[in-house]
């Protein structure tokens, strides 16, 4: 699922250096398409159905074992073809289970954009997995410690919005801004400010 076009990304870039003209801390904003494949669930709950289908033939007709056999070997087969595809994947995967494997995926990606080594500890990431529907605001201790999670969640919640109405580059952009105007008010530029994180939408491989 694409969520931004090329012209959306160039204003996401654009909104990330405005914010970050005005504080020392660095923002950086990352699509995941998704964050796990979940190939394990089709085979899971095929293998629980072919387990569980012999049962009533061996208890309750005279069927010889080799053709119940071959019976649950098709169930398993059948169930992980219908089960395979991502929508069907998806469906099966509990929303908790998507959410933590999201959330885990941002703070992957915290590291792997070196927010972390923001001076202060003020790196903001603004994460989205799509496939999950999931979004989250992370911020390091230097920033954190100083706005309350209720504002974070509200920056969440407006971004999600958008996206569910499909102004997703809206979203990012009201966003950006916002945790630019809570970084700009507590880490405000000096005169040794370089921003060397990258500016730019990171969009992940699927």
């Amino acid at each position: 699922m694409t969520l931004v076009s090329d012209a959306d990304r160039r204003r996401i870039a654009d909104a990330i250096a405005a914010a970050e003209r005005g504080t020392s801390g660095e923002i950086v904003a990352v699509i995941a398409p998704e964050s796990a494949s979940y190939l394990h669930v089709p085979f899971l709950w095929a293998a629980l159905a072919a387990l569980a289908m012999p049962w009533p033939f061996v208890l309750w007709t005279w069927w010889p074992i080799e053709r119940i056999y071959l019976l649950q070997l098709a169930v398993f087969a059948a169930l992980v073809l219908i089960l395979l595809p991502r929508p069907m994947r998806l469906a099966l995967v509990p929303r908790s289970v998507k959410h933590a494997r999201a959330h885990r995926r941002a703070v992957e990606q915290f590291l792997a954009q070196n927010l972390h080594t923001a001076v202060g500890r003020t790196g903001v990431l603004i994460f989205v997995s799509v496939a999950e529907r999931y979004a989250e605001v992370l911020a390091d201790a230097g920033i954190d410690e100083k706005v309350p999670e209720a504002t974070w969640q509200t920056i969440v919640a407006e971004l999600t919005d958008h996206i569910g109405s499909g102004q997703a580059a809206d979203g990012f952009v009201r966003a950006i801004a916002a945790v630019g105007d809570l970084l700009a008010r507590h880490f405000p530029p000096d005169a040794d400010t370089r921003h060397v994180l990258a500016n730019h939408l990171i969009v992940l491989p699927p």
